[in-house]
């Protein structure tokens, strides 16, 4: 099973051209992916630089036949300017069968010395070869590490509360109606533009052990000790960001998946987007 995860700055590339479709070769050409996350995704956004207000989740999915896209929209906002609604937020494509999908809005506490927005994470239950599998992605906040905290400790919840409807699985059901089971695994991958480094305590949190549940752990320290992680920012772009590349984008699996992963990268050639996509290979089970 291949997953990319990959901050596409609304598809806008170093050359400052906003490009759906080239999102979608380069994604392509990196793997032949099971699973593609992506964060920051826009729609009739025309304010944001290089962009048209163009639907790229729809571009997207166009560009990806074969594949299921789940929309993850954060903020969601009347346009002053033109028709529809304008939003912004995350989305997974996948081949494989969608069994389920949960849309969780993240914490937002006010912080008033910081810029914020509100963020979302995609959860999906995907039917894998080895049986059920959650894969989630999500964006958190950039400025704020009060917003950040919070929201690595609601992903932590969500990891025990789906471990809970994992032990919970002989509930009773209703067939034919939302009442009917369904599955919801323990085992996990979690994707994201963190916006923390691996030498924040955001990191260690999310790594920290939950009660009833297996924990995060990281999938570049599973496969590669402590070799420094691979820098995904400032690869390319050295105006955004000034200074020494570094990594902000990272995948966690859950403890019983670490067994199975056989390798993660990080792809330092394209410059579609200010950031660098994620690789990750698991084993089958």
């Amino acid at each position: 099973m291949v997953v990319i995860t990959w901050n596409v700055q609304w598809c806008r590339g170093c050359d400052g051209v906003v490009d759906p479709a080239r999102i979608a070769r380069v994604a392509r050409g990196l793997a032949d992916f099971d699973v593609l996350c992506l964060q920051e995704v826009a729609r009739n956004f025309a304010g944001l630089e290089g962009s048209k207000g163009e639907d790229q989740f729809a571009l997207l999915a166009d560009a990806l036949p074969g594949y299921t896209l789940v929309e993850g929209v954060a903020t969601d906002r009347l346009s002053e300017t033109t028709a529809g609604r304008m939003q912004f937020g995350n989305a997974i494509l996948t081949r494989l069968p969608v069994l389920q999908v949960f849309k969780h809005l993240l914490p937002w506490p006010p912080d008033l010395k910081s810029l914020g927005m509100q963020r979302i994470a995609i959860e999906v239950v995907l039917a894998a070869k080895g049986g059920p599998l959650r894969v989630t992605t999500t964006h958190l906040e950039y400025y704020s590490k009060v917003q950040r905290m919070a929201q690595v400790g609601r992903l932590r919840g969500l990891q025990a509360e789906a471990a809970a409807h994992a032990a919970d699985a002989g509930q009773p059901g209703r067939d034919g109606g939302p009442f009917a089971a369904a599955p919801r695994p323990a085992s996990a991958i979690l994707t994201a533009d963190f916006n923390f480094r691996p030498d924040r305590p955001e990191y260690a949190l999310l790594q920290m052990p939950i009660q009833g549940a297996p924990r995060y752990r990281d999938a570049w320290t599973v496969r590669h000790g402590e070799t420094p992680h691979a820098p995904t920012v400032g690869v390319h772009d050295d105006k955004q960001w000034q200074g020494k590349p570094f990594c902000f984008d990272m995948m966690f699996v859950t403890e019983d998946l670490a067994p199975r992963v056989e390798d993660i990268g990080v792809d330092a050639a394209t410059n579609a987007s200010d950031h660098q996509p994620v690789i990750l290979r698991l084993a089958d089970a």
